[in-house]
Order: structure tokens, then C-alpha cells, then sequence
């Protein structure tokens, strides 16, 4: 099926959102932004910065003067925990809006902005001076998501947070010569901000994707890029690029030892023009050269978004075997054909030739495709002739969010928190909980919310052992050869997403607890050997992720199969430790599955 999602995500309140409670597709759209006498909503509701009189300027913004930040030092990285945060399958909700404003997110920082009010530039530029500003931000930034926030989402199952970011949030120093140049000192706090949450973030249990929104010059030409004036220069100008390119190499040197930091985006969105993928080669070449005192750069994990062209960008993947994750974004509302299928049709399109389409991608780039913008948003026409609305949105939400789980190593929902939040069940997750999504998205769907109970299950997970050697391969003689797809060279994780769509239908679970037991004198070929090492690590990995302080799985499957490939495996025997690999982590995901049973 041919995918028409666009070639960027547009201004959503131009369209009617599926879930709103009022008439209207948008109160935003219908009625403008909120009125002046609060100048900016907050997720619990925070004090805004100023109430106005009506003998006062409605662009009044009160001096804010915020005590210096702390919490600036990273803890020591740990090598361990990073490969769980890295490699884990990703729940994750976007934070959009927090340092990269979009109009319809946040109408009310736009009131009293410059130009065209829709861009985090105009915002800089106007409110009077960059005083004002510098004062609305600061304060924005400091009370619109906080810690609190990620405290609730760990609660519910989200491991991940995707974390959107201007070049013009590193400071001063990285907006000279560029459009943000004029407005530099209004940044000069913010890089300590986004610091202190990815540090809260982890204190929480959550991993952060930094995603690259806006580049120098823009790579898309849209508001969400930080402009309005619709210039997209990235590509055009060679020291744009060369200034995004150092904007990375900083985003590198300051995040690869990050234990939860799980990788970098590069760039969001970007037009799809020729040269991208030659831009991207030399973007990661740049990256794997900066020096980290900790982690090893050439395995840290680089995600690119592929402009809206799925296949172009699977065969980019394919062909690198570094740690480099295809972000695709999905959307249903965009273009005509979307805006008038019904709301059922969505949801049958996204559980059968869409699923194909990203089950193909995936199996290609070793299972190194997320999904990491998403949402419940439907047009009128979509939902107007559902006999059931409120079930056809509760259907369109769960079935992409249980397709993108299955075929992909990650999603965020697109996005978190906005204003008239309570209002749009289709943007905003934090009302769409319970309602247009699930109540929780633990990756097993038995996992309790208490972490005293959490903590009793993976201490039992944690003690689980894999069969012995001859029971291995006397399971691996007795598959049905039919839907044992492999992890074949070329692609890895094949027979995972076979195995995901099993889990769709819930598969029977295993419940029978294997005996470990030794036998000294048989003997095995090194086939069978490597066999019974990759079931073993395959059962291991399972028992891994699912024991520690969150009960995960394992994501990014053939990447962490080929990064973790052990040496001393016999030449031509790989295959058979993919195999092996495969049947192990299966069959530990059902081991989890019947320990998580056993707590209802």
C-alpha cells in the first residue's frame, strides 16, 4: 500500500481533531488562542507568570528571575545500564512545545510574538524586548513539563521520552550568523534546562531520544523548525550544514556518556531532497569521530528520520551494520484520501497493508525502525458516520499503537502535553490516557504499577534458567519449519517480526518450566553448539531486560545480535546462532509472560 502521509507534518489545527469535546475541530482554530489575562498553561497547572489588569499592556510579561539551575552533572556512565536503555523496546511519548515551540501547541507564547507569530523565533523576537522573552521562556521552560511529569509516565509504562531541541537552545554561542543571532541572549539559560531533564528523566527510569528539530537554516522550511519565513537553507547553504554538523558533534561530546540519553535524531523531517542521504553519511562520519571519555562512539545508537519515504531509507539502514535507527512518522489526517476514510478503514488499513509495509521495512534494517510521531488525531469525515465514535477511537489508537510495537523497536506519541490539553484526545497523550489509548503500556500486559510488587517479580525473573543442551536442540528439531523464519544475514530480525505478529493473536504461552541439566559426555557439532549459544543468550537477553528496575523488553533485536556476536563462533555457524538466539528470546519473553501471570 502506497503510504500518502505527506512530506511533513502541517500545522494540525487546521484540521478537525477526532476526540475534542467542543463542536469545533480546534478551540484554537475556532476561537484563537486563550485570552491574555494567563499567558501560558502548564501540565499541573502552575502559576502562570503574569495576570493583567485591564489598565495594563496585554504583551506584559513580569520579570522572571529563577535561582541558578542545578542538577548539571551527569551520573558516571554505566555500561550496563546503557544497553538496556538503548537496546530496550521503546514506549515513549514526544515533548513538544517545551523548547521548540509549535503555534498550535502553545498559542499563548505566540500572542505577542513578531512577524508571523508562528515560530520559536517570533517568539524571541517579540514581547517587547528580549527581556520579555528571555522571562516568558525561562519560565515556560521551567514549569510547563517537570519531573513530576516523568515521574507519572514511568508509572504507566512509558520508558522513553523524545526530547525535541532547536540549535538556538546550546546558547549564544551557536546562534551567531545565524537567523537566531539577534535574539541570542534570550537562550543564554537554556542548555542547563534540557541538562537537568535528561537528568531528571533517568532519576525516573527514562530514556531520552535528542532530536535534532531544528537546524541551522532549517531543514524543512516549517515553524516547528524554529522560522516563518519558509526558507529552508540547510541544504542549500554549505555552512549551514557545516554549523548543523558541529551542532551534532556537541550534542555527541555531551550526550554519548550519558547512561539514559538513548541516542541522537539528526534531523526531523527533513525535505526528502537528493543529497540527503549523502548529508546523513557525512553527519554520522562526524559523529563516530568525537572522542568520549566513556562510551564508545561507533556503537552509540544515531537515528535518522526519512523525510516520509520509507523504502528510500530502509535500503540507507540496510546497508550500514553501526547502530543507525530509521524514524518514520505516521499520520491521518493529512492529506485528502485520509481526511475522508472512515475511522474503521484507518484501523483496518494500519492492521494489514500498512503493517505489511513497515513489517517489510523493518525486517530489512534489522529491526531498526521506530515510529516516534503518532497520534489518535481523525477528521470529522473520518468519524462521522462511526455508529460507536468514542470505541472507533479506542480501536484507531490501540491498533497502531499494538503495529508499531510488533513491528517496529519503538513509538512516541506525538505529543505529551499542550494547552486546551482536556480538549484533544487526538494530540494530547496525557488526556488521551484511558480514553483514545490505553490506560498503561507496559511492554507485558500483566506487569503491575506497584514497584514493591515490580520489584518481587524480577527478583523471580531474574532467577529463571535456560534449558539444557540437549533440550535446546531436541526444541529446535521439533519447529515447524513453516514459521521458523530465521534472522538470515540479510535480515536479522525476520522471524521477530513473524514472531510479533503472533503475539497479536496471543500465542499460546509456555508453561512448562525447563530443568537445567548437564550431560558431560554428549557431543555436539559446532553447529549445534553455536546452536545452543545463541538460545541460551537469547534466553538470557529476555531475562535481562525484563529484571531490572522496569520490567522491558528487548528491541532493537538484530542490531544488539550483531553487536554482541560472539567471537569465538566457528565460521559459517552464525546463521545457527541467530537461530538459536531467536527461539531463546521467544521463548524467555513466554517464561516472563507466565511469571507475570502468576501476580494476577
Amino acid at each position: 500500500m502506497l503510504l500518502t502521509q505527506g512530506s511533513y507534518k502541517p500545522t494540525p489545527m487546521t484540521y478537525a481533531v477526532a476526540g475534542n469535546t467542543s463542536k469545533t475541530p480546534s478551540s484554537y482554530a475556532a476561537n484563537g488562542p486563550p485570552r491574555a489575562q494567563v499567558l501560558l498553561q502548564t501540565s499541573e497547572g502552575a502559576p502562570p507568570l503574569s495576570k493583567l489588569s485591564q489598565d495594563q499592556d496585554e504583551c506584559y510579561v513580569e520579570p522572571y528571575s529563577p535561582q541558578p539551575i542545578e542538577k548539571q552533572a551527569f551520573p558516571p556512565y554505566d555500561p550496563e545500564m546503557a544497553m538496556l536503555y538503548r537496546y530496550r523496546q521503546q514506549q515513549s511519548v514526544n515533548l513538544g512545545s517545551w523548547f521548540v515551540h509549535e503555534d498550535w501547541m502553545t498559542p499563548s507564547l505566540l500572542k505577542c510574538a513578531s512577524g508571523k507569530k508562528l515560530s520559536e523565533l517570533d517568539i524571541a523576537s517579540g514581547w517587547g524586548s528580549k527581556k520579555f522573552a528571555r522571562s516568558l521562556l525561562e519560565h515556560h521552560w521551567d514549569t510547563f513539563i517537570t519531573k513530576s511529569d516523568f515521574k507519572y509516565l514511568a508509572s504507566i509504562g512509558i520508558n522513553t521520552v523524545r526530547l525535541p531541541v532547536g540549535y538556538w537552545n546550546l546558547g549564544p554561542a551557536f546562534c551567531k550568523d545565524t537567523p537566531f543571532a539577534e535574539v541570542a541572549e534570550v537562550y543564554e539559560n537554556c542548555w542547563p534546562r534540557i541538562k537537568r531533564a535528561v537528568i531528571e528523566a533517568g532519576e525516573c527510569g527514562l530514556g531520552v531520544l535528542v532530536d535534532l528539530h531544528g537546524a541551522v537554516g532549517s531543514q524543512n522550511g516549517q515553524p516547528h523548525s524554529g522560522i516563518s519565513d519558509g526558507a529552508s537553507d540547510m541544504f542549500a547553504k554549505p555552512e549551514f550544514t557545516d554549523m548543523t554538523i558541529a551542532v551534532l558533534e556537541y550534542l555527541m561530546s555531551d550526550f554519548a556518556d550519558v547512561s539514559n540519553v538513548v541516542g541522537i535524531q539528526l534531523l526531523n523531517e527533513p525535505k526528502n531532497v537528493p543529497e540527503l542521504p549523502n548529508v546523513y553519511t557525512r553527519m554520522i562520519a562526524a559523529m563516530r569521530n568525537v572522542s568520549t571519555p566513556a562510551a564508545n562512539s561507533a556503537s552509540f545508537p544515531l537515528y535518522i528520520h526519512d523525510g516520509f519515504d520509507l523504502e528510500r531509507f530502509d535500503a540507507f539502514g540496510s546497508n550500514r551494520t553501526d547502530f543507525i535507527v530509521q524514524d518514520h512518522h505516521s499520520y491521518f489526517v493529512f492529506t485528502p484520501s485520509d481526511q475522508n476514510e472512515p475511522a474503521s478503514q484507518h484501523t483496518s488499513d494500519v492492521k494489514g497493508p500498512i503493517f505489511k509495509s513497515f513489517a517489510d521495512a523493518s525486517s530489512k534494517e534489522r529491526r531498526n525502525l521506530v515510529i516516534d510521531e503518532w497520534s489518535c488525531a481523525l477528521t470529522p469525515e473520518s468519524i462521522a458516520h462511526e455508529a460507536d465514535k468514542d470505541q472507533a477511537r479506542r480501536d484507531f489508537g490501540k491498533g497502531q499503537m499494538d503495529m508499531y510495537s510488533a513491528t517496529a523497536a519503538g513509538w512516541s506519541f506525538w505529543s505529551y502535553f499542550k494547552e486546551d490539553c482536556e480538549n484533544d484526545l487526538g494530540w494530547c497523550f496525557k488526556a488521551a490516557v484511558g480514553k483514545s489509548l490505553p490506560e498503561t503500556f507496559f511492554p507485558y500486559e500483566n506487569t503491575p504499577k506497584d514497584p514493591r510488587r515490580v520489584k518481587e517479580i524480577t527478583s523471580s525473573i531474574a532467577n529463571m534458567t535456560a534449558p539444557s543442551a540437549s533440550e535446546i536442540l531436541k526444541s529446535q528439531a521439533t519447529n515447524d519449519p513453516a514459521t521458523d523464519a530465521s534472522i538470515d544475514k540479510n535480515a536479522h530480525t525476520r522471524r521477530f517480526v513473524l514472531l510479533q505478529e503472533g503475539a497479536l493473536r496471543r500465542q499460546d504461552r509456555f508453561d512448562a518450566v525447563h530443568r537445567r541439566h548437564q550431560s558431560g559426555d554428549e557431543q555436539f557439532t559446532p553447529a549445534q553448539q553455536s546452536t545452543v549459544k545463541g538460545y541460551t543468550d537469547g534466553f538470557n537477553a529476555a531475562k535481562k531486560f525484563a529484571s531490572g528496575s522496569q520490567i522491558g523488553k528487548l528491541g532493537f533485536i538484530g542490531q544488539f545480535v550483531a553487536d554482541n556476536m560472539p567471537k569465538d563462533l566457528q565460521a559459517g555457524t552464525e546463521q545457527n546462532y541467530r537461530d538459536g538466539f531467536g527461539q531463546g528470546l521467544m521463548e524467555g519473553q513466554q517464561r516472563v509472560e507466565v511469571a507475570l501471570d502468576k501476580t494476577r
